[in-house]
């Protein structure tokens, strides 16, 4: 079945020293957020968001926190015949691994799904702690998924071992101080996402006193 539903354009992007008054009340936010839920990659078919969706989504996900201003992240598209070529060259990799079955059968995860953007986290040398540039890059993967979800798209943030294998990121390009934060995968769910368990509040929140 098709989840994706009509997308509206987007307001026209602040300029800067724009008033940005914080939106209080907007409780469709929160309702959205509540039933925020990934979609699994291998139920991800077509159509993908658009050339204009994903430049969209793009924008979107760049809106984070960002200590410095040093947009320590970046975005590599997988799509059509480049992202085919580059799961072929995943397969090739994984062929060669110690775990080379596992590291195959893993690959469906990015096989499946028509479009994939891998999501680069770039740490750059100065007074801002890589720590912080890599939370950073971590935010962006997670406004694309909300972002894309709001949108009517399904998404899928997933590392595995392709996040952390050299030779991929040379496939990749990746230069010194680069690694990828995640591939999120974007598509239409063929069908809706169950809720899976979520945390106990009461196990996870505590009250620092002095």
């Amino acid at each position: 079945m098709t989840l994706t539903l009509p997308s509206k354009a987007l307001p026209p992007e602040p300029e800067f020293g724009d008033a940005l008054p914080i939106g209080a009340g907007c409780q469709p936010v929160l309702d959205f957020l509540a039933r925020r839920r990934s979609a699994s990659a291998a139920t991800l078919r077509t159509p993908a968001p658009s050339q204009a969706q994903l430049h969209d989504l793009l924008r979107l996900a760049a809106r984070v926190p960002d200590h410095g201003k040093l947009s320590p992240w970046r975005f590599i598209v997988l799509e059509g015949e480049a992202k085919a070529a580059f799961v072929a060259r995943l397969e090739a990799i994984a062929a060669a691994r110690p775990d080379a079955d596992k590291a195959a059968g893993a690959l469906f995860k990015i096989r499946i799904p028509p479009l994939s953007v891998a999501v680069i986290s770039r740490v750059s040398e100065g007074n801002i702690p890589a720590w912080e540039q890599q939370l950073s890059s971590g935010a962006v993967c997670m406004n694309l998924l909300i972002a894309a979800q709001a949108m009517g798209f399904g998404g899928n943030w997933i590392t595995d071992w392709y996040a952390y294998d050299p030779t991929v990121d040379a496939v990749l390009g990746l230069a010194g101080g680069e690694r990828v934060a995640g591939y999120v995968h974007l598509g239409t769910p063929a069908e809706a996402p169950l809720e899976r368990v979520r945390p106990n509040l009461d196990a996870i929140v505590s009250r620092w006193t002095a």
